[in-house]
């Protein structure tokens, strides 16, 4: 049964990063701006109480309150008040899948859990292997595993008689609870004794990889998930995110990672009960294997995705397909091997996790299917069975499977259609790499295709881990020929999309996910929206990229060949204004950021170096290569000839991207910030602090009837985001159909147009792509676009463009445009005057420019 239309939903969101340094109180300054820019919903990040000092808010440690250093109850209250009074909606993000357990004592379920152990009300609540952990919940937080009398780490634990009577061992400043009776001589009991004793066993942090019990988010032990499956469990996790809902302080909510879920069809029924069918987007990335989109279960009782898809997409038609050839040999030649093979690759990434740090969750599934399979029937030895359940994880071809159990009166082939043939594709592939392995194979696909069985459910959840580590957070950065296509949700193995394909997929958005987030900037991508559009001109001009990289390296390249052009590709697409470059403050500050951003990356990848095993003497010469980027004449000569001249062609870029996105099918989200150009890296870089106040005063100026120039100030990037946030929202029915618009002549392949609304009557929106190789033809020449009959302005500039269709004559001043139909009382017989004006497209406010004011777009 098809999802009914929530009674709300949103034309467009801003996101806001709620927390210490920003709170609840600060985001209600600012919803008069978000309001002002076009916005229709204000979207938060998670509010619910989370680990003192987090910047991200997705390790919650109290389900029944706002943070308070968040700003608390009170403050959300004034914030959704806010919000009403300025005509926004609130969208939050909540977190289902796990909570924050890094310091115990805050943890309110765990806290319990520890105390009480499976005698706690809350050791259900947490997906615990007790019996594999001797009864006890294992932590690996020591530095190592040697006796305390031998000098191990088990004797620094201490006794400590905490302010409020409470006795506690401290293990340096994170305590743990005594559980009552096992200290029988309180502070002076042996701590070491008093540990044995507990419900809980501190091991050593290396033993996570292979020996932890407890299920976490991904790799990190400090997330530990709970299962929402349970019923009281979601009750009690949901109880205040309900209320919310019910009580009209939100209108929908984002639910963060739901493929870690057991059964997220059956999560998402039950959030559509609790909320009244409230508007639900989910963080799910729908992977593209082979060329075919994944798709979400029809089933399912969501509005959509938060939009990676659509970025994905969207990008791709900005960049050049005739460079893929070129930067596949550089990319071979610096890896000195022969051509790396996508598949391969992320095949080998995924298995270093599954026998690296997911390995303990491998083992537990070996552990579960063992009684399952009959070894003299081909089941193989249980080492037989733990290394194919590996390989399926690393072969299979999306996040995950969604089998559902048997329904009556339903085939088992209609009953498990979501994903089983991903099964049965990982297994093929499998067999084929590990030949081996087939009898293992063979006697695991029945169990694990199965729905009923509890390790079917768990390879399910276990799928989307290793994808995410072994894919997002490994090869991602190995996969370095050109880095706008390493993002969540692509397939860096496809180079491009060209303007038919463009378009078949945004219609298919339009009719499958009408309501589902698009976006192109969030907390968790690895390069901002603008990074991505100025690296996609690479692909223009591969061979200047590959001189001015072989430049680079002979200077001061490090060992690592496809990380050094990365690296140099982030600091390209990084590279700040003249302004701050001569800032001695904020060219600091861009160093740092460098930095940073070099050490998470090399560390992610793990070619030369790694978190846990770091490479200090490649991590002297990788930083060694950002410093001097930055100080020596020579390679800072390199880079700013490179970003010279790319630069405009990248601004272009970033207004098509931009523009396609808030006019395409979909609910458009503004990243904070992002309505000026924004050069962040990966997080925590792309969570910096936003000056509402230098936005406020752009908006203004444009406000006030000004056309920016295409300069560093970003303003016509707001110029932009701003006209067609408010054209949608104020006239949505300009935007009710897609329809791809006829292009003609000799620069037709460097034009993105599309008409919405029913009957081609709607918006119209014009892109620019491949902005070097159309000035090296000479500019649009005889270019045309088949514009539909009627009175249009440009909101971008003001003009009335009637009748005109010569594509150098709509673009001589903005690389973009954005035409609405003038209302037929307000059509005038002076059609082609310049002082045609937003107001009279019914936006507000009213006029953005005199076409006198021409932009410079260099």
């Amino acid at each position: 049964m098809p999802r009914p239309v929530p009674q709300k939903t949103p034309i467009s969101t801003y996101r806001l990063q709620i927390h210490e340094g920003f709170d609840l109180t600060q985001a209600a300054e600012v919803t008069d701006y978000i309001a002002s820019l076009g916005a229709d919903w204000v979207y938060l990040s998670p509010i619910l109480q989370a680990e003192k000092g987090s910047t991200h808010g997705y390790d919650v440690t109290d389900h029944s309150r706002v943070d308070p250093e968040r700003g608390g109850e009170g403050a959300f209250r004034a914030l959704s008040t806010s919000a009403r009074s300025h005509g926004l909606g609130v969208l939050v993000d909540i977190v289902p899948n796990h909570v924050g357990v890094a310091t115990p004592v805050q943890s309110v379920w765990w806290w319990d859990v520890l105390e009480k152990g499976r005698d706690s009300r809350y050791a259900e609540a947490f997906d615990v292997d007790w019996d594999f952990g001797n009864g006890k919940l294992r932590i690996p937080v020591l530095g190592d595993d040697d006796p305390a009398d031998a000098g191990g780490e088990l004797g620094k634990l201490e006794l400590k008689t905490t302010a409020d009577g409470a006795l506690r061992l401290f293990y340096y400043d994170t305590e743990y609870p005594v559980a009552e009776g096992t200290a029988p001589d309180g502070a002076d009991s042996d701590p070491v004794r008093v540990h044995a004793a507990q419900s809980y066993e501190l091991v050593n942090w290396r033993r996570a990889d292979a020996e932890l019990n407890y299920r976490r988010f991904f790799a990190v032990n400090t997330l530990a998930a709970i299962r929402v499956e349970v019923p009281w469990v979601f009750a009690e996790s949901h109880e205040t995110i309900v209320g919310w809902i019910r009580d009209g302080l939100a209108d929908g909510l984002r639910a963060d990672h739901p493929d870690g879920l057991r059964d997220p069809g059956a999560y998402l029924d039950a959030l559509a009960e609790a909320t009244g069918g409230a508007y639900v987007l989910i963080e799910k990335i729908l992977a593209r294997h082979r060329g075919v989109a994944e798709r979400m279960p029809a089933h399912w009782q969501t509005d959509g995705t938060t939009g990676y898809d659509a970025l994905a997409t969207i990008d791709r038609v900005f960049v050049d397909p005739a460079g893929e050839q070129a930067l596949d040999a550089l990319d071979t030649r610096l890896r000195g091997t022969d051509p790396v093979v996508w598949a391969d690759m992320i095949h080998d990434g995924k298995r270093e996790v599954t026998d690296g740090i997911l390995g303990s969750e491998v083992a537990r599934l070996a552990r579960e299917v063992a009684p399952l399979l009959d070894a003299d029937a081909g089941g193989g030895s249980g080492a037989d069975a733990h290394e194919a359940i590996a390989e399926l994880l690393a072969c299979f071809p999306v996040y995950r499977s969604y089998l559902a159990a048997p329904v009556e009166g339903e085939t088992p082939t209609e009953t498990y259609s979501d994903g089983i043939d991903d099964l049965y594709t990982a297994a093929d592939s499998a067999r084929r790499r590990r030949p081996e392995l087939a009898d293992a194979i063979d006697a695991l696909v029945p169990v694990l295709s199965d729905p009923t069985t509890d390790v079917a459910k768990r390879f399910q959840q276990t799928s989307g881990m290793v994808m995410a580590k072994g894919v997002e957070d490994r090869s991602f950065y190995r996969w370095t020929r050109l880095t706008t296509l390493t993002e969540v949700g692509a397939e860096p193995d496809e180079f491009a999309v060209d303007v038919a394909e463009f378009h078949a997929r945004q219609a298919d958005r339009l009719e499958n996910l009408p309501l589902s987030m698009t976006t192109l900037s969030t907390h968790d991508t690895k390069r901002s929206e603008d990074v991505r559009a100025r690296i996609s001109v690479l692909a223009e001009i591969p061979d200047e990229w590959t001189q001015a990289l072989d430049a680079l390296r002979e200077a001061v390249g490090t060992s690592d060949g496809p990380f050094d052009n990365l690296l140099a590709q982030a600091i390209v697409g990084s590279w700040p204004t003249a302004a701050v470059l001569a800032d001695e403050t904020a060219l600091a500050e861009y160093r740092k950021r460098l930095h940073a951003y070099a050490e998470k990356a090399s560390r992610e990848a793990e070619t030369s170096t790694a978190w846990t095993a770091a490479d200090e003497e490649y991590e002297k010469t990788m930083h060694a290569f950002v410093d001097a980027t930055l100080d020596d004449a020579g390679a800072r000569g390199v880079v700013e000839r490179i970003v010279e001249r790319v630069l405009g062609a990248g601004r272009s870029n970033s207004l098509g991207v931009k523009l396609l996105q808030i006019t395409g099918p979909g609910v458009p989200d503004v990243y904070q910030g992002s309505e000026l150009w924004d050069l962040s890296l990966v997080d925590p870089d792309n969570r910096r602090p936003v000056d509402y106040a230098e936005r406020r005063a752009i908006l203004a100026a444009i406000d006030d009837g000004e056309v920016p120039a295409i300069d560093d100030s970003g303003a016509a990037k707001l110029l932009v985001t701003a006209s067609t946030l408010r054209l949608r929202r104020d006239r949505s029915d300009l935007f009710g159909s897609y329809t791809p618009l006829d292009v003609e002549g000799s620069a037709a392949d460097h034009l993105v147009a599309v008409a919405y609304g029913d009957g081609g009557s709607g918006a119209i929106a014009l892109a620019t792509r491949l902005p070097l190789g159309l000035a090296e033809r000479g500019g649009w020449g005889d270019t045309t676009v088949t514009i539909p009959a009627g009175s249009y302005v440009d909101v971008l500039t003001g003009r009335g463009v009637d009748g005109i269709e010569e594509v150098a004559q709509l673009l001589d001043l903005l690389p973009v445009a954005l035409l609405a139909p003038v209302p037929d009382d307000d059509t005038s017989d002076d059609s082609d005057s310049s002082d045609e004006t937003l107001d009279e497209t019914g936006s507000d406010p009213a006029s953005h420019s005199s076409s006198t004011q021409k932009a410079d777009h260099s």
